[in-house]
C-alpha cells in the first residue's frame, strides 16, 4: 500500500458504515462510497466522500475496500456484481456473521484474486469513537499489518490470529453475553415501572451492581476452564432465585420468558447432578460434556 495515498473504499452505509466513513474523513483519509440506496451515499458525499456509481467503480477507486454489511450473504450479492474486478484488491469485511461463513467468505474472495481479512466491530451502538469500542481482526497477519495504519481511525485494533473465522468467534461470543443483558435490562426496568416506581431511580443501582461483573467473569472463567462451577445446593438456590424473579415480574404483568429459560438451565443442572451423583455445571451442559463423564 502506498504511504503517500491514504484512501479507502467503503461499501455498505448503514449506521455503522456511515460511522466508519465519518471516522476516515475526520482522519483525513480519502473515501469512496457505494450503497444500494443512493440517498445514503449522497449524505456521505455532502461530508466529503466520493460516490461510486457502481460496485466496480468503488473497488477500482482504491486498493483497500471495507465492507459494512448485514451479513456475508450480502457480501456475495454485492461483490458478485464486480467479481472480475477483485483481482489484486484487499477486502476487509467488518460485517457480522458466523465464523464458518467468514471462513467461506475469505475463501471465495481469495479465489477471485483478492486478499481478505475479517473483522468484528465491538462498539457502543454505532459510536465507534466511544472509549469502549474496538475491532477484532483475523486473517493473514501480513495483510492486516500492511493496512493497519489506514484502518486505525475506525477504532482500536485487536488482531487475533490467522483463522478467518476467529474474529467472529470472539465477536459473537461477546454478543452472546450482550443480547441477554439487553433483554434482562428491559425486563428489570419494566418490572420497576409496572410496580409503580421510577426507572431513573433504579438505574444508578444497576450501574453500581454491574461493577461486580468483572469479578464474576474472572471467577467463572477460571471455573469454566476446569469444567465449570457447580455445587448442588447452590444450583438449587439458583432455581429458587429464578422463581423469585419470575414471581416479581409476573405479579405486575411483566413477561418473564428470559427468567423461565434461566430457571430451565438451573433445573437441568440439578437433574443432571442428581443423575450423575456429582455436581454438573450449566457450563458443562451447554458444552455438551456431561454425558461423556
Amino acid at each position: 500500500m502506498s504511504q503517500q495515498k491514504r484512501s479507502v473504499s467503503v461499501i455498505g452505509l448503514g449506521p455503522m458504515g456511515q460511522s466508519m466513513v465519518k471516522a476516515f474523513l475526520k482522519a483525513g483519509v480519502e473515501v469512496t462510497v457505494w450503497n444500494r440506496s443512493a440517498d445514503k451515499a449522497d449524505a456521505m458525499v455532502e461530508l466529503g466522500a466520493k460516490k461510486a456509481a457502481t460496485v466496480a467503480e468503488a473497488l477500482n477507486a482504491n486498493e483497500v475496500t471495507v465492507l459494512s454489511l448485514t451479513h456475508y450473504a450480502a457480501m456475495y450479492s454485492v461483490l458478485e456484481q464486480a467479481a472480475d474486478q477483485l483481482n489484486g484488491k484487499v477486502i476487509f469485511n467488518l460485517s457480522s456473521d458466523s465464523p464458518e461463513k467468514a471462513r467461506a467468505g475469505g475463501k471465495w474472495v481469495r479465489e477471485h484474486g483478492a486478499e481478505f481479512v475479517s473483522g468484528g466491530v465491538m462498539s457502543a451502538g454505532d459510536n465507534i469513537e466511544h472509549p469502549a469500542s474496538y475491532i477484532f481482526y483475523s486473517g493473514p497477519k501480513e495483510i492486516f499489518e500492511a493496512h493497519a495504519e489506514l484502518l486505525r481511525p475506525l477504532s482500536p485494533q485487536e488482531y487475533l490470529g490467522v483463522d478467518d473465522g476467529l474474529a467472529q468467534v470472539f465477536y459473537q461470543a461477546l454478543l452472546t453475553t450482550f443480547h441477554p443483558w439487553l433483554l434482562a435490562f428491559d425486563q428489570a426496568t419494566a418490572m420497576i415501572s409496572k410496580a409503580g416506581h421510577d426507572i431513573a431511580q433504579f438505574v444508578p443501582f444497576a450501574i453500581r451492581s454491574s461493577q461486580a461483573y468483572p469479578y464474576f467473569m474472572e471467577e467463572f472463567s477460571v471455573a469454566n476452564q476446569n469444567g465449570g462451577w457447580a455445587d448442588l445446593a447452590s444450583l438449587k438456590m439458583m432455581v429458587a432465585g429464578a422463581q423469585h424473579i419470575i414471581d416479581a415480574s409476573e405479579e405486575v404483568g411483566v413477561d418473564a420468558t428470559l427468567s423461565h429459560a434461566s430457571q430451565e438451565f438451573w433445573n437441568k443442572a440439578v437433574a443432571a447432578s442428581e443423575e450423575a451423583g456429582r455436581a454438573v455445571s450449566t457450563y458443562e451442559l451447554m458444552r455438551g460434556a456431561a454425558e461423556s463423564k
